[in-house]
């Protein structure tokens, strides 16, 4: 894979974003994502995601919405089903967010079973209102099931960005860690959650989760055409 490395430890699959300076997400990075979470299923007990150390993602890739509305809505087809592949994953998922995690890079974080986040002078949140952007479907019902019902409207309608420390209270991150113990932590987190009795967590991760996949992959293209046009 070109954009997201790969390695197996002690039977986690570990997937670390490698996508230039922002760690952007484009349909590509989506797709080589996904296609490491496929494997995982049937090789690793547990998953840990990363990014790079103080950029964990900076959110959805820019160049490609410069290229047009076909471009930039196949990216965001990609980065839904991303999203949903995490959420609704068999296999436990611990997100290690060494750093900025802006828009796509938030949404990443919040899919996880675990989220753990380094401590540090990082901004983690949703900018989409500041920046003239109407929020998907996707973004809007994964924030409503996974945010705090006090901080919902203040980090969706208002943008505010928050640092690690506050991003735990909102519901983004679940803890905060020293930047050296992240990985380590991500790792033990891993394992214990690989120790929870299969199939049971795989079943039950699906029934809390799976009204908000199916909203989501259900209204996804029509969603699409409303922001973006009809495919083309």
């Amino acid at each position: 894979m070109e954009f997201v490395k790969s390695e197996m430890r002690n039977g986690t699959s570990v997937l670390r974003i490698d996508h230039g300076k922002p760690n952007s997400i484009s349909a590509a990075v989506a797709e080589e994502l996904m296609s490491g979470l496929a494997s995982a299923e049937e090789s690793a007990d547990a998953v840990v995601i990363l990014g790079r150390a103080g950029m964990f993602s900076g959110g959805f890739d820019l160049p490609t919405m410069a290229k047009g509305p076909a471009a930039a809505r196949e990216m965001l087809a990609a980065g839904a089903k991303l999203l949903m592949a995490i959420y609704n994953h068999p296999k436990p998922i611990v997100i290690g967010c060494a750093g900025h995690a802006i828009a796509m890079g938030a949404f990443i974080t919040m899919a996880g079973d675990r989220r753990i986040g380094a401590d540090g002078a990082f901004k983690i949140g949703m900018n989409e209102t500041a920046i003239g952007m109407t929020l998907p479907t996707f973004g809007l019902e994964l924030a409503r099931a996974r945010l705090s019902k006090r901080h919902f409207d203040r980090a969706v309608v208002h943008s505010k960005i928050y640092d690690p420390q506050h991003a735990v209270d909102v519901g983004i991150l679940d803890e905060i860690v020293p930047p050296d113990q992240l990985e380590s932590t991500c790792f033990e987190a891993a394992e214990q959650l690989a120790q929870l009795k299969q199939p049971a967590f795989q079943n039950n991760k699906r029934l809390a989760h799976g009204e908000t996949v199916d909203l989501i992959l259900s209204t996804l293209e029509k969603n699409l055409d409303e922001l973006m046009g009809p495919a083309k």
